[in-house]
């Protein structure tokens, strides 16, 4: 796209906060590769503000994606919801069609193609334990379940939100800690954050890996400007980790299939990323 045009279709992040979002800067350097007439900016808005700008948006011809706090509260809204938003309650792309609000959650295939990219594999009879309750819990959930993961433990601040989430996916590989202590001494395959710890330095650590036996893998779906606390901590003790950056590349590319219709440049959202994580360049 050499300029802005009034054909030129609008796309954005809706969430509270945005400040820190990085999907500005892999769209736009996918659209730009692929030469399709868009632009994408980054809004920060309460839940109201959110259903005006998706049905606006989405009607108007663009669309975007819905991050934190307001995944579920998107969910609700959608005229036409994907299969992965009725499973697990949640939306985080959305975009207009034939006069209908479409939405998907394209966090649970950006979740298992990211945890493919780093484990080499499916988590086909893995042992996992699950930070989180939220609208990134389910998608990671639901892509862990399908995947055949062995067993899933939920561990969340709320016990009953940690349920009703184990409740919606289903499963009987699915359960959820009572407390901080049921996860003592467990021997775990795979650890991964779902929860927003991280994305501010005063944050704490989602979770000491000390009290664990064994974490075999770490992944943290919060990512930044550099290496999070949490990967920080999992290295320090011989853990792999990685951070959110391969998910972001990956729910965004299957995002840009559902707006334009076509293959995203994923090689170009990757090196975008990484160019701007390398520079410290907000977005």
């Amino acid at each position: 796209m050499s300029s802005l045009t009034a054909q030129t279709r609008l796309f954005t992040v809706l969430g509270d906060p945005v400040d820190h979002s990085l999907s500005p800067v892999i769209q736009n350097a996918a659209f730009l590769e692929s030469g399709v007439d868009g632009v994408y900016v980054a809004l920060r808005c309460d839940a109201d503000g959110m259903v005006g700008f998706m049905s606006g948006l989405g009607r108007a011809g663009g669309g975007g994606n819905v991050t934190l706090p307001h995944k579920e509260k998107a969910a609700s809204v959608l005229d036409e919801p994907s299969e992965a938003v009725r499973r697990t309650g949640a939306c985080n792309t959305f975009w207009g069609e034939d006069g209908k609000l479409c939405g998907d959650n394209t966090d649970v295939e950006g979740f298992g193609r990211a945890l493919r990219h780093f484990l080499g594999g499916a988590a086909a009879g893995y042992r996992v334990l699950l930070l989180g309750g939220g609208g990134a819990a389910r998608a990671a959930l639901l892509s862990l379940v399908d995947d055949e993961a062995e067993d899933v433990l939920i561990l969340n601040r709320t016990v009953e939100r940690a349920r009703a989430v184990a409740r919606r996916i289903g499963g009987d590989r699915v359960r959820v800690a009572e407390s901080l202590s049921d996860v003592d001494d467990g021997d775990f395959d795979l650890v991964v954050n779902t929860t927003r710890l991280g994305l501010d330095s005063e944050d704490e650590l989602p979770l000491d890996l000390e009290r664990l036996s064994r974490a075999g893998a770490v992944m943290d779906l919060v990512y930044g400007p550099g290496t999070t606390p949490f990967v920080e901590a999992s290295k320090r003790l011989g853990i792999p980790a990685v951070d959110g950056g391969e998910m972001l590349v990956h729910q965004g590319a299957v995002s840009f299939g559902r707006w334009w219709g076509e293959a995203a440049p994923i090689d170009a959202m990757r090196l975008a990323l990484e160019a701007a994580r390398s520079s410290d360049v907000p977005a």
